[in-house]
């Protein structure tokens, strides 16, 4: 272990003292790890809306938050305080004066349908036909600081600052799927900058919709497995067909090595290395050659100045969709090679589904959990396996395993590409 608190290459280790999480799972790092580690979906049918008319009827939803959920924005407000609230105490420190700055993930926002209707019915416009001019001409005429606020991209971290006391200018990121851990990866970076010596990142999203269903079903990437909800994400399969839209929010909080040792914190991991490219090559799908994703695992490995054979578990990307699987399979075989047929990889998202924004910060607090508990979780549903993607996805049933490093794996839309390297320990 490294005694002056730094790196191989100087800069101080980031320790992570405290993680939140809520899932479809339930609310809370216990009530998740225990399903989690038995293998449980939480996917379910949608009963939050109508789906009449709808290709895809289930999803992930967080449907137990109480009234300030009633949008999406309030929803992946109250998952965010939840998590972040449950991290800052775990960590041991006052939930209401963190005294470091936050970095959140959240999904875009803008006009909700019902909020939309119910403008457009007002009367404020010359504009008889429906759309987006007539809606800011009666904006205007009618100011609802409440639907100002619903669609203000950083209304989510306001909150938070003041609910937790955070420091600076809260920043608010989202890079699609890759955003939960581009947020860690940014509050990795400043406490390696020395600008503070602790911070929060929180992944959050709560947008499920018949909106965001519907804009999903039209890019064929949802599975329509509707009559058993909880087979229906099932990662490297070879009858996947979609991934399963959820929500939820995962927090970490980081500290300097130092500085928590200095407090006498519990430290339940490191963050070894960042890695982060991007893909130009479409807007959903990845470059052919998957040099991108190759590229990101690379530069994780090579940021926390580690070997493929020093990592011992992969926390998948694992959407369920046949491309995605596909190609996250083929980039890890390039940048591991023969060292990937004797590391087991498995997909959180085959029990929680894919909670989007929120997904690269959830994952690294279940990678946390495995590697605190020694516990490889399952991929659930991996009853068909794909012959062209020879994996081990610790199938169906959680194994045993001492875990001393993780790779977690997050791949977006966009080409927006982050993996990050965690340690159970700092290495000299």
């Amino acid at each position: 272990m490294s005694v002056s608190g730094n790196d191989f290459m100087g800069r101080p280790i980031v320790a992570i003292t405290g993680i939140g999480i809520v899932s479809p799972l339930g609310r809370g790092v216990e009530d998740n790890w225990a399903a989690l580690a038995a293998g449980r979906s939480g996917i379910h049918r949608i009963d939050r809306f109508s789906t009449d008319g709808l290709r895809t009827t289930i999803s992930g939803s967080v449907d137990f938050m109480g009234p300030e959920a009633a949008t999406s924005t309030g929803l992946s407000y109250v998952m965010a305080e939840a998590a972040g609230s449950e991290a800052v105490r775990m960590a041991g420190l006052p939930d209401d004066d963190f005294a470091g700055p936050l970095f959140l993930a959240a999904p875009p926002v803008e006009l909700e349908w019902q909020h939309r209707l119910g403008l457009d019915r007002m009367d404020g416009a010359d504009i008889e036909e429906a759309g987006y001019d007539r809606l800011l001409q009666i904006a205007r005429h009618k100011p609802d600081r409440s639907i100002y606020h619903l669609t203000q991209c950083s209304r989510i971290s306001e909150l938070l600052a003041d609910r937790l006391g955070t420091r600076g200018l809260p920043i608010t990121l989202s890079t699609a799927c890759a955003s939960g851990a581009s947020a860690i990866q940014l509050g990795v970076e400043a406490i390696r900058r020395g600008e503070t010596e602790r911070a929060i990142s929180i992944g959050t999203d709560g947008s499920i919709t018949q909106e965001s269903l519907i804009r999903f079903s039209l890019l064929s990437a949802l599975s329509t497995n509707n009559e058993f909800p909880e087979k229906a994400s099932k990662p490297f399969s070879k009858d996947r067909d979609g991934f399963v839209m959820a929500e939820g929010a995962g927090a970490l909080v980081l500290e300097s090595l130092s500085a928590a040792r200095a407090r006498g914190s519990t430290i339940l991991g490191v963050i070894h290395g960042c890695g982060e490219r991007a893909d130009d090559f479409h807007r959903t799908r990845s470059k052919p050659d998957g040099s991108p994703i190759i590229a990101t695992i690379k530069a994780g490995l090579a940021d926390a100045g580690m070997e493929p054979s020093d990592i011992d578990y992969i926390n998948a990307h694992g959407t369920s969709t046949p491309e995605n699987d596909r190609m996250e399979a083929m980039g890890l075989a390039a940048a591991f090679g023969d060292a990937l047929a004797s590391t087991p990889i498995s997909s959180n998202k085959s029990m929680i589904g894919h909670t989007l924004t929120a997904a690269g910060a959830i994952e690294a607090a279940f990678s946390v959990l495995s590697i605190r508990h020694g516990v490889l979780p399952p991929t659930i549903n991996y009853e068909n396996p794909d012959p062209a993607i020879p994996l081990d996805t610790v199938p169906n049933k959680a194994r045993s395993a001492d875990i001393a490093a993780v790779l977690s794996n997050s791949f977006g839309f966009g080409g927006q590409n982050a993996c990050l390297v965690i340690g159970r320990e700092p290495r000299a």
